[in-house]
């Protein structure tokens, strides 16, 4: 007879059942332990059970368009805000229009208040212009008409704060009439460069001006000097005096040149301020917009200095437009090599490009962020600009639309139906009861951690739908654990003991319990895509719980039973077991009737 393989287990192997409880135990550890080291140890609860801070957003008139506020624009900025604030559509905050030109925004209690005013409040215009001048950010010195040649050929030091003359000092005046490399301001900025004009040593390229304001080219003086006075069109001498005039350097300053420059056109130059005030910059008209971003996303770079980033990925337009002006930059001398990043009228940063075109359609902000700064930003890009400017016009603070009773009456509910559950345990499966209110109390813990830790992690909140989902949870789990019972029961009555019956009922209650779990969350999924509002909240847990039902049966019930019928008090069919064969109506083990011993007379007649 030949020997069996020890390479495959007969059907009634058994396993090695601690191994899966000692993952389970190991997951209950660590996820208790992250609950205490974040610092939460109770669930974010929803505006409808805490309360929170309602913001009301009133739309400003945008200059040029004096139809920008109406009914398509105000239902796509709702839409971008409940996109930002919400998430994953499970923080419960709350975005609808009240009136012509006002936005409520409702934010439950424990929301960082200054990051979500950024949020919603945030227009997120994005544009990606050139630089053609900067300097400190303070108010500097009235240019005069006609530029210092010395100062315009200059190519000094490049600092944080702009361009340094060759001995190390900053610019005291800069002339954005006429830049570093020549160009006018405003009318010239994409002026094709003019042939050279001599041969003389440092001899600068002459751009020639659009027609409207001509710039004259300065003649050459016998001593390697410049005369003549470039003439300057009313527009130029007022962005001259304007940017003289800007004052980076304190935050009413910074304010309104942000609105200021938040409200020109993208193909018009602009004056702007860092966002730290430091320096201030005359702007080109934007190359690349904000609409040609296609995503966002926050990334720790570990090269050069290090630190947080966002890392922007351009649609197939954008990526061309982004390579070409790049390639041009690269031709330039600073500070005309930069191209600032300009985020609702600030420059969050202006980096230099010096190796050539950057190509392959992505691109890096940097500026000093932290972990939560990146992310917001890269969050508010995401999710694209608003079609209108908001001023927040009131902020208050709410209180809990539904309060403590509706919540404790929702506890209460769910507390009932637990102990009815247990009852009816008891009373019918008897030992198998403690199965399965172990399994129930596992279950629990995972479920209460996840979603404390979920309230930090993605913004989850617990809401009265939600505490309903967790409880029709309790069922689904229980309905697992009576269709494995039945299993074991049904292969008792076909009169086999409990060890093999354990083994034997699994891969068939497996089954029913995957499809059972399957089809409970996908409604949950369907429910969760097609809604809005609370009840996302409700398909959510229903999901969670749903899919911790297949983890707990998997690894607890299962090889808790498994260890149970090695005990004598359930092998042995103990009355209250639960496993009694018969009580469960057993039938007697089947055994071959062996034949008679052969008598004397028959084996001398054989």
């Amino acid at each position: 007879m030949a020997a069996p393989k020890k390479g495959r287990r007969s059907p009634g192997s058994q396993g090695r059942p601690g191994r899966a409880l000692a993952v389970i135990l190991f997951a209950m550890v660590a996820l208790i332990g992250g609950m205490f080291i974040s610092g939460h140890t109770t669930p974010r609860l929803g505006i409808d059970l805490a309360g929170g801070t309602s913001f009301t957003l009133e739309a400003k008139n945008q200059p040029g368009k004096p139809n920008a506020i109406n009914t398509a624009n105000m239902n796509t900025a709702v839409g971008i805000i409940e996109r930002r604030v919400n998430g994953l559509g499970v923080s419960e905050a709350e975005v609808q229009t009240q009136g012509p030109k006002h936005i409520i925004v409702n934010i439950p209690k424990g929301t960082n208040a200054k990051q979500a005013r950024q949020q919603v409040g945030t227009t997120a215009q994005l544009y990606f212009r050139p630089v053609m001048t900067t300097t400190s950010g303070g108010k500097t010195k009235q240019p005069s008409s006609t530029p210092s040649p010395s100062a315009s050929a200059s190519k000094g030091k490049k600092t944080d704060k702009g361009d340094q003359s060759s001995s190390g000092k900053p610019e005291s005046s800069p002339t954005p009439s006429a830049s570093t490399q020549g160009r006018a301001i405003p009318e010239a900025l994409k002026a094709d460069k003019a042939d050279q004009t001599g041969k003389a040593d440092n001899a600068d390229t002459a751009v020639k001006a659009d027609k409207a304001a001509p710039t004259p080219t300065p003649t050459k003086t016998p001593g390697g000097g410049q005369t003549g006075q470039p003439s300057l069109s009313p527009s130029q001498e007022k962005l001259a005096k304007d940017f003289a005039a800007l004052d980076c350097t304190t935050r009413a300053g910074r304010a309104a040149a942000a609105e200021k420059a938040a409200n020109i056109k993208p193909t018009d130059p602009v004056l702007a301020c860092s966002q730290k005030g430091d320096s201030k910059f005359v702007l080109a008209p934007a190359e690349v917009e904000g609409t040609d971003v296609d995503d966002a996303s926050s990334v720790f770079e570990s090269q050069n200095a290090g630190g947080w980033i966002v890392q922007l990925d351009f649609n197939n337009k954008g990526a061309k437009k982004f390579a070409k002006v790049t390639g041009d930059l690269t031709k330039q001398q600073s500070p005309q090599n930069r191209f600032a990043i300009v985020l609702d009228g600030e420059v969050v940063s202006d980096p230099e490009v010096t190796q050539g075109a950057i190509t392959g359609g992505r691109a890096t902000i940097s500026g000093g962020f932290t972990q939560q700064s990146s992310a917001d930003l890269a969050n508010v890009l995401s999710f694209g600009a608003l079609p209108l400017s908001f001023d927040i016009a009131d902020e208050t603070t709410v209180s809990a639309a539904l309060g403590g009773e509706q919540l404790q009456a929702g506890l209460i509910a769910g507390a009932i139906g637990l102990a009815l559950v247990v009852i009816y345990l008891v009373g019918y499966y008897r030992g198998l009861s403690l199965v399965a209110m172990a399994s129930l109390g596992v279950s629990a813990i995972l479920t209460y951690t996840i979603m404390v830790l979920l309230g930090p992690g993605i913004g989850f909140a617990l809401n009265l739908p939600a505490v309903c989902g967790a409880i029709v949870a309790i069922g689904i789990t229980a309905d697992s654990f009576i269709v494995y019972f039945e299993r074991i029961r049904d292969e008792i009555r076909e009169g086999r003991t409990l060890r093999p019956a354990v083994e034997r009922g699994w891969p068939r209650a497996r089954r029913t319990i995957l499809v059972s779990d399957f089809v409970s969350f996908l409604a949950a999924a369907v429910l969760f895509i097609v809604t809005v509002g609370k009840v996302k909240g409700f398909a959510f847990t229903l999901g969670l719980t749903t899919l911790l039902d297949v983890v707990v049966v998997f690894l607890f019930t299962k090889p808790l039973m498994t260890l149970l019928a090695r005990r004598p008090f359930f092998g042995n069919g103990h009355p209250w077991s639960g496993l009694d064969p018969k009580r469960l109506g057993a039938k007697p083990p089947l055994r071959r009737r062996r034949p008679a011993a052969p008598g004397p007379a028959d084996t001398k007649e054989a």
